[in-house]
C-alpha cells in the first residue's frame, strides 16, 4: 500500500511529498504521527520543495555573471562599500518601492558581483531579475528589432521586478541602443527596479549616451532618488592573482 501511494505521488509530481513520505516509511516514523501531523509534515515538504525548485527555476533564469551571495562581500574600509546599506537593498525593499541603484568605481573593484549578490538574494525572496551586459542587451534588442520579435522581448524586460544592466558606458551610445535604453526605462519607471554598474562616475553618462534631449529623458527616469554605490580600492582580481602567486611561491 506504502509503495502504491509512493508511485501515485511521483506521478503527480509532488515530489516533496513523496520524500517526506519516503523517508517516513523507510524510518519508521509514520504509526508515531497524527494523521493531523502527517498532513502537516507531507504539505510543510512539498511547499518547501515548490519553493526551492522555484527559486533555483529564477535563479537559472536570471542568467548571472557570478554565483553570488550577501554574506561573500568584502567590506574592507578601503572599499567605501558600507555594510548597512548594502544589508538594507539585500532585503528587497527597494524593489518593492520600484527604486534604482547605481554602483560605480574603476575596474576590478567588485561592482558586478555586488550587483550579482544583491540580484540573487532577491531571486531567494521571490522576485523576477534578469542580469545582462548593456551591450549584449541592445544587441539583442538590434537582433529582435530586424525580426520582429522586439514588442515581446521589450514586455520580457519589462516584467522583471529586477533589471541588472552590467558595464554600462563601456562604448558610446548608437541611435538604436539610445531609443532602446529609453524604451527599457520609460517602461519600466516607476514600475520596477534598475541596478546598474559601470565604471565612469554618473556625471559622464550624458556624454556616452549622447543627443542631451534623449539623455536628459533617460536620467530622468533613472537616476532620481537612485541609491548610489561608489566603490574603491585596488582591484580584486589583481589582488586575488597576487595572493594566489604569493601561495604558489610558499609551496615551492
Amino acid at each position: 500500500m506504502n509503495q502504491e501511494t509512493l508511485d501515485k505521488l511521483r506521478q503527480m509530481r509532488l515530489l516533496g511529498m513523496h520524500r517526506a513520505f519516503k523517508t517516513s516509511v523507510e524510518s519508521n516514523t509514520t504509526e508515531t504521527l497524527t494523521a493531523d501531523e502527517m498532513a502537516m509534515l507531507l504539505t510543510n515538504s512539498e511547499w518547501d520543495d515548490r519553493q526551492n525548485r522555484s527559486i533555483e527555476r529564477t535563479m537559472k533564469n536570471a542568467k548571472f555573471r557570478y554565483k553570488a551571495s550577501i554574506e561573500q562581500l568584502d567590506y574592507s574600509p578601503e572599499r567605501g562599500m558600507d555594510k548597512n546599506t548594502v544589508h538594507r537593498l539585500a532585503d528587497g525593499e527597494f524593489i518593492k518601492r520600484c527604486e534604482n541603484v547605481l554602483i560605480t568605481g574603476s575596474t576590478g573593484t567588485g561592482k558586478s558581483f555586488l550587483a550579482s549578490a544583491i540580484g540573487q538574494q532577491a531571486c531567494q525572496l521571490g522576485f523576477k531579475v534578469l542580469y545582462t551586459s548593456t551591450t549584449k542587451l541592445f544587441s539583442q534588442l538590434k537582433m529582435a528589432k530586424a525580426d520582429g520579435s522586439a514588442v515581446r522581448e521589450l514586455a520580457k524586460i519589462e516584467r522583471q521586478d529586477l533589471l541588472i544592466l552590467d558595464d554600462f558606458g563601456l562604448q558610446p551610445f548608437d541611435s538604436a541602443s539610445r531609443l532602446a535604453l529609453m524604451e527599457v526605462m520609460e517602461d519600466r519607471h516607476g514600475k520596477r527596479s534598475t541596478i546598474i554598474t559601470s565604471q565612469l562616475p554618473v556625471k559622464q553618462w550624458y556624454d556616452v549616451i549622447g543627443e542631451k534631449t534623449i539623455a536628459d529623458a533617460i536620467l530622468d527616469r533613472l537616476v532620481h532618488d537612485a541609491g548610489r554605490i561608489e566603490l574603491f580600492g585596488e582591484s580584486l582580481r589583481k589582488k586575488w592573482s597576487k595572493n594566489q602567486s604569493n601561495l604558489s611561491t610558499k609551496n615551492i
